[in-house]
């Protein structure tokens, strides 16, 4: 690890401030991630601003009846949350889903939407990585590609965006807030934070120098049946090779509402409105469900070990809509 500057924030403005100020700076709050980087010099900040100690893990009710999740809330307490299990139970089981029970009491939720989206050659420095070393290639294509993305590639990038709990958020709607270093605020859709890799893949989201993620929003539930399926190559501790988390509701044996997100198939936790105006309104049968998983994969490119995971997400998709259907969880 190299050697860095550290200052801990007193509020949310003087962390931004600070962050701004400084160059090559970088936000520490759990750690869970960064640490790794900075250990293995993937992540060499000259400047650490620790916002742990910032009054920002609190869970608050909405005027509108929804949520504000504070950006420090721990993935634990968020998923432990009694309104989070009875409302977006969703995000729940995306939340438990995820890595460890020791990493889930330090990540914040703020952490986790902002951790590297990222493959095994990102972490190997003796390989080519456009992400760490932009312009150096990519030993990823025609490599060990087996978890890598399928869906919003380039021909700098297949990296896999990890976040199961992002994967829920999009489907929920969330709004990310956020503060800047002059004190303003703005909001986000996780459709407008996460960018696609493109020829830049290092740079992820569209957050700017020292913009500090304050609080996620989610909206009044939608209520229906919702389910978080991950498929992994092992029962805990793994990424998904396909995770699907859906939200439907039903109106007279119609699919009313459906919200689905996708995890393992992207370079950003996916979403395609298409796939769900193909199932809204409609009778649910199995042709229906292949047509939405057509237009979900109509782009889809695998990369030699990953082809698999074009038909297991085909698989996966009708399995979730089955169960979402006759009102099962999971």
């Amino acid at each position: 690890m190299r050697a860095f500057d550290y200052t801990r924030a007193e509020d949310a403005k003087g962390a931004s401030a600070a962050a701004a100020a400084a160059s090559a700076a970088r936000f520490i709050a759990g750690g869970t991630n960064l640490l790794d980087l900075m250990k293995l010099q993937i992540e060499t900040p000259r400047t650490v601003v620790d916002i742990s100690r910032l009054p920002l893990r609190a869970i608050e009710e909405t005027d509108e009846g929804g949520l504000r999740i504070g950006a420090l809330v721990t993935n634990s307490d968020l998923a432990a949350d009694e309104r989070v299990r009875r409302d977006y139970p969703v995000l729940s089981r995306a939340l438990l889903a995820g890595a460890s029970g020791q990493l889930r009491n330090k990540a914040t939720t703020g952490g986790n939407l902002l951790q590297r989206t990222r493959c095994g050659y990102f972490y190997d420095t003796s390989t080519a990585c456009n992400k760490r070393e932009p312009g150096s290639g990519c030993d990823a294509m025609g490599g060990f590609n087996r978890i890598l993305a399928v869906l919003g590639t380039s021909d700098k990038c297949i990296a896999t965006h990890p976040s199961d709990m992002a994967v829920a958020m999009r489907a929920l709607d969330a709004v990310v807030e956020t503060m800047k270093a002059d004190g303003s605020t703005r909001e986000l859709t996780l459709d407008a934070l996460y960018r696609l890799p493109g020829d830049t893949p290092q740079i992820e989201t569209a957050l700017e120098p020292g913009e500090l993620i304050t609080a996620l929003r989610l909206p009044a539930p939608l209520g229906g049946t919702q389910v978080y399926r991950k498929v992994r190559d092992r029962a805990s501790y793994a990424f998904a090779l396909v995770s699907v988390a859906a939200v439907v509701t039903m109106d007279a044996g119609r699919m009313n509402t459906v919200r689905l997100a996708f995890g393992g198939l992207g370079t950003m936790p996916w979403r395609d409105r298409a796939v769900e105006e193909v199932l809204e309104g409609q009778m649910p049968s199995a042709e229906l469900f292949a047509r939405a998983a057509d237009v979900l994969l109509a782009e889809a490119k695998g990369h030699g070990e990953n082809d698999f995971k074009i038909p297991l997400a085909r698989r996966t998709l009708a399995a979730v809509l089955h169960e979402a259907v006759r009102g099962e969880t999971r």
